[in-house]
């Protein structure tokens, strides 16, 4: 790694370190929940036991009542799914969307290790780049980290549908996916339906502040990243800023109503912004949702 990008990833490890910490302490591990139970041990039943938990094999081998404990499987396999697309290099404060995509990968890979959970991370563009395991241990989040940050992808596209296809191969157990993606796409919805029945799915939204809302600024030529097209939009209009602001709120409306038909929550996030709040706010409420 160049000099450059070790002082990114260090940077990013400090802050998300930091935030993990103290905003996400207990959150995430509140929010989301083990595959299920796992058998602990055979004891004597004890007054106040359930009987519905005694064990009458041992019971009977042994004479005396014995019931079976059990505990719940904490360790899940999180899985994130980023956008590696040309119009993840957008970004109007300072950073582009694809900085904030590590950011983010970030908190939410050691906020699965903390918990002891695995993370892997599969990165796409119309077509899937780059395929990490799921593992543990703070090296191998940072090695996710680091390809978020570093990879430079070989197309431009955005098919969420090939990525999906993968995923349902390499994963065939429920597991925990995030989708972070500014979701310039369509035709995915067959491929998301089955999975969102076997996963616990949330589709985190990074959405640039320009893409939202137009400066006063003049004439402005605008470069569609994927496509390679151009257009001249007169800013100075504000009929032109007003329709432009339209149009972002109607997509984002859209998106959220097709994801909340097959039960995955859409969080928008500021890529150019204070995002850490958003997806805390998210992580309460699925919380005290008990989703």
């Amino acid at each position: 790694m160049d000099r450059e990008l070790i002082k990114k990833l260090r940077r990013i490890e400090i802050v998300t370190g930091r935030r993990v910490n103290s905003t996400f302490a207990g959150e995430y591990q509140s929010a989301f929940k083990g595959k299920g139970i796992e058998f602990e041990e055979v004891r004597l039943y004890q007054p106040g036991d359930d009987i519905r938990d005694i064990d009458w094999n041992v019971t009977a081998r042994s004479g005396e009542p014995h019931i079976k404990r059990f505990r719940e499987e904490r360790e899940l396999t999180v899985y994130l799914m980023v956008d590696f697309s040309e119009s993840g290099l957008f970004g109007s404060a300072g950073k582009d969307k694809r900085d904030t995509a590590a950011e983010l990968a970030a908190v939410l890979a050691f906020s699965a290790i903390r918990n002891n959970d695995r993370v892997g991370l599969i990165g796409y563009t119309d077509r899937v780049e780059l395929f990490v395991p799921a593992g543990k241990g703070s090296r191998h989040a940072l090695r996710i980290i680091r390809d978020v940050l570093s990879y430079q992808p070989q197309r431009k596209g955005t098919a969420l549908n090939c990525a999906l296809e993968y995923l349902g191969k390499v994963q065939q157990k429920r597991a925990v996916v995030f989708m972070i993606s500014d979701f310039y796409d369509k035709d995915y919805d067959k491929r998301l339906s089955p999975l969102a029945m076997k996963h616990d799915m949330t589709a985190l939204l990074l959405t640039d502040r320009r893409e939202r809302e137009l400066p006063r600024a003049g004439l402005l030529s605008l470069l569609e990243r994927e496509s390679g097209r151009r257009r001249i939009v007169d800013s100075r209009s504000e009929k032109v800023r007003v329709r432009w602001a339209a149009v972002a709120r109607e997509r984002i409306e859209l998106l959220t109503r097709s994801l909340a038909k097959r039960g995955i929550p859409l969080v928008n996030l500021d890529s150019s912004g204070d995002w850490i709040k958003e997806l805390s706010l998210y992580f309460l409420k699925k919380q005290a949702a008990g989703l």
